[in-house]
């Protein structure tokens, strides 16, 4: 059957190229209505005392509707903005505007699937039929070589079987003209401000080595700097580990969580530049972290709620504290820690931290404080920029001993990973100032200096820099 009119609600699908949404509600109507809802929800509280969105990826947010909403109107369209509730504002749009059919990508997390679920519901009850489809992943859930319930649990069996077996779809490819279909009379386009008054956001977003923008053009224009333009992804493999500057890894993540690139996309142009510039351990390995994100998406799916339970998929139930002023130090980057520290004030001032970072932060909070796993991934969500519930969680399982890994000690050496990854402090330096005065690795380790040479650099342990929250003494380099 074919509608005179569907309603196209986006989601993390925030782009218009290779956007299976899109192209299926061209198919099923003659007119579509793009739609993003913005709800209040994702902006109210979180668990643990925390916010669900901090102000960067709230910000992140805004730039990539925006830029989504020119690539529209170029295309003669609009792209409709909504405040409310998605299950309540969905379905009474697309009566008001007389759609046949709504058309939505599927998500796998409880709340999304609980608001997806609602709005079907009510739009059934409206008279509306529904139309949802699989995106956000490398390999679609149709060709996975097993069904999702019966899943490998181990990361490198689900790789292995997915790269024999599984095919990379190709690009969708949208029609073009669309037909847009016209906005209800009496709609105001226009959002509350989503970005908080007084923060000086922009002071802060410079502070980092890369200025993140959002929307599938900046998106696009970061692939085409990392992969051509300086041959970054040639040596991928061996820099993705670093601390500082712009390309040691792709930074492709918080497009990828709002779906303003697809991870076929990426795929497709590795490929290309395979073919034309260099193919190698570095090229593969950029394909490997985005199955690394099929896996976490998957195991999502599978496991449902069980992935924010403290016990994990294992359900494990463990032992954990509920240190309340530990926690808010690790949270603002005053353990006395300095390579824990410069990480969290890097992730506070910016939004972002190094995949290296993470599982410093994550091992240190959950095995040396041994603080409930899930405060670190709810300040995660709250804070950064490229959040995306399913890696986030996954993640911190992995590093809390709860979840995939066939190894169940994840326990970093804070001291030996300094010398590895920053041997000479500069990495220090630049996020923990009042350490500046000391030299080479020096910065890793006041707590183990003379008083006299940290007088000589004006440094008072529990004054100019915190007393460490843990004994060092394990760490030996």
């Amino acid at each position: 059957m074919r509608h005179e009119k569907a309603l196209v609600w986006l989601r993390n699908d925030l782009r218009w190229e290779d956007n299976l949404t899109i192209k299926k509600a061209t198919e099923l109507a003659r007119s579509v209505l793009p739609v993003y809802c913005l709800d209040p929800r994702q902006f109210g509280p979180g668990d643990f005392g925390l916010k669900k969105t901090g102000p960067f990826r709230a910000r992140f947010l805004s730039e990539t509707v925006q830029d989504l909403q020119d690539q529209i109107m170029k295309k003669g369209g609009t792209l409709l903005l909504l405040h409310g509730k998605p299950e309540e504002e969905i379905p009474t749009l697309a009566q008001k505007a007389g759609a046949g059919v709504i058309c939505f990508s599927q998500e796998v997390t409880t709340e999304e699937i609980r608001v997806e679920q609602a709005m079907e519901k009510t739009a059934w009850s409206k008279g509306i039929a529904t139309e949802s489809y699989w995106q956000g992943t490398l390999f679609h859930i149709d060709d996975l070589p097993f069904p999702v319930s019966q899943m490998p649990e181990v990361f490198t069996r689900f790789r292995k079987e997915c790269e024999k077996l599984s095919p990379i779809r190709p690009l969708v490819k949208i029609p073009e003209p669309v037909r847009f279909a016209q906005i209800p009379e009496g709609h105001l386009n226009s959002w509350p401000e989503i970005v908080e008054p007084g923060l000086q956001i922009e002071a802060q977003i410079h502070k980092g080595d890369m200025f993140f923008q959002g929307g599938s053009g900046p998106a696009l224009q970061r692939m085409n700097h990392y992969f051509w333009q300086t041959d970054s992804l040639a040596s991928y493999k061996a820099t993705r580990n670093g601390l500082m500057g712009a390309d040691y890894s792709s930074k492709f993540s918080p497009w990828l969580a709002m779906g303003a690139l697809s991870p076929r996309q990426v795929y497709r142009e590795v490929k290309r530049y395979e073919t034309e510039r260099t193919k190698n351990q570095s090229t593969y390995w950029l394909i490997f972290e985005l199955i690394w994100r099929d896996f976490f998406r998957f195991m999502a799916k599978k496991h449902g709620s069980r992935i924010f339970q403290i016990g994990g998929i294992q359900d494990k139930p463990g032992y954990w504290k509920e240190d309340k002023v530990a926690f808010s130090k690790w949270a603002a980057g005053k353990t006395g820690i300095p390579f824990i520290d410069a990480n969290m004030r890097e992730l506070n001032q910016t939004g972002f931290m190094s995949n290296r970072g993470r599982q410093l932060v994550a091992s240190f909070l959950v095995n040396d404080l041994e603080i409930d796993w899930r405060w670190g991934a709810a300040y995660f969500e709250q804070q950064l920029i490229d959040y995306d519930p399913c890696s986030n969680w996954g993640n911190w399982m992995y590093i809390a001993g709860v979840g995939n890994d066939p190894r169940q000690d994840r326990y970093f050496n804070i001291l030996l990973q300094a010398k590895k990854y920053d041997p000479h402090g500069e990495y220090i330096k630049r996020w923990v100032p009042e350490l500046n005065a000391l030299k080479g690795f020096e910065v890793h380790i006041p707590f183990q200096l003379s008083k006299e040479k940290l007088e000589k650099g004006r440094i008072r342990l529990g004054k100019e820099y915190p007393i460490p929250l843990v004994s060092a003494e394990n760490w030996s380099v």
